[in-house]
């Protein structure tokens, strides 16, 4: 877990992906009942981290999610099942991106490689070129017929 921005109202430094919060903070911090967040856990729309006993600790990358699923399914009237289903493809298309970036940047640094590659090549034949005089006549090679 590596440092990132951090969230609304997180110090400088803070990691947004940080399991902190207990269920009664995380439960404020979103507006939502402690009992509500459980049933989200159980039902695979938000897995927080564990403390040592076994309680669940929340992130602000977890809260922001509580946020969301709260949103989608009192807004705009998606069941928990379709909240489940676009939190599992938002997270698909994130992956993918994360690959599409790790793809193209491979593939410049391919490129880079390659360039260098032929440059290097190209460099060493012109030190072994020999001009070469172009003949524009023809000689045509006929055998002579065996005499009899």
């Amino acid at each position: 877990m590596g440092m990132r921005e951090p969230g609304p109202g997180l110090p400088p430094g803070a990691d947004v992906d940080a399991p902190v919060f207990v269920i009664s903070v995380a439960a404020e911090l979103a507006g939502l009942h402690a009992q509500t967040l459980r049933g989200y856990d159980r039902l695979g729309l938000v897995s927080p981290g564990r403390s040592a006993g076994g309680g669940r600790r929340y992130s602000a990358r977890d809260i922001a999610l509580l946020r969301e699923v709260q949103r989608l399914s009192q807004d705009e009237g998606v069941n928990l099942a379709g909240v489940k289903r676009i939190i599992d493809l938002e997270r698909t298309v994130d992956e993918l991106r994360s690959e599409l970036t790790a793809t193209l940047d491979e593939l410049a640094a391919t490129r880079v490689a390659v360039e260098q590659a032929a440059a290097a090549v190209h460099a060493s034949y012109r030190r072994d070129l020999v001009p070469v005089r172009r003949q524009t006549a023809i000689t045509v090679w006929r055998p002579t017929p065996p005499s009899r």
